[in-house]
């Protein structure tokens, strides 16, 4: 059984980090599509966060990178039914998709390290919503969340 979709997009402050979770993320069994700039490329994090909203869908999964992360986090939380969170550590990572249902994990590729990038998105990925207490929290967040 494949993996999950993981849409993966970035402005130019994050390709060396993008790039070590790309083959990361395909070693960890997701279908990766690469929706981020490449070397060379420049580009604004709130159009990167629209067109990796404008393909999620389901049980799709999203990670985004911009200098801090803060950025494009903000920007993908503008779209209803993404839920994407910031994440720092390998504890944020899982707790997000634990207790927060995120669907979308945002990273900064001038603030996080190779390994803690990676530990994120692994913790990420295998993950799972924990429901229970937490359903009714999140279908605060995003309306016709069940």
């Amino acid at each position: 059984m494949a993996g999950p979709r993981l849409w993966v997009a970035n402005d130019h402050a994050a390709y060396p980090l993008k790039d070590h979770l790309l083959a990361v993320a395909r070693s960890a069994g997701c279908q990766v599509e690469d929706l981020g700039l490449m070397p060379g490329e420049r580009g604004d994090y709130p159009d990167l966060a629209d067109r990796l909203a404008q393909r999620l869908t389901g049980d799709d999964l999203g990670l985004l990178i911009c200098g801090s992360g803060i950025g494009i986090s903000i920007a993908a939380n503008r779209h209803m039914h993404l839920r994407a969170a910031l994440v720092h550590d390998v504890t944020s990572a899982r707790l997000a998709r634990e207790h927060n249902a995120a669907n979308v994990i945002c990273m900064g590729g001038r603030f996080l390290g190779i390994q803690t990038g990676e530990d994120c998105l692994l913790a990420f990925v295998h993950g799972a919503f924990a429901g229970d207490r937490h359903t009714g929290r999140v279908a605060k967040l995003t309306p016709g969340f069940t």
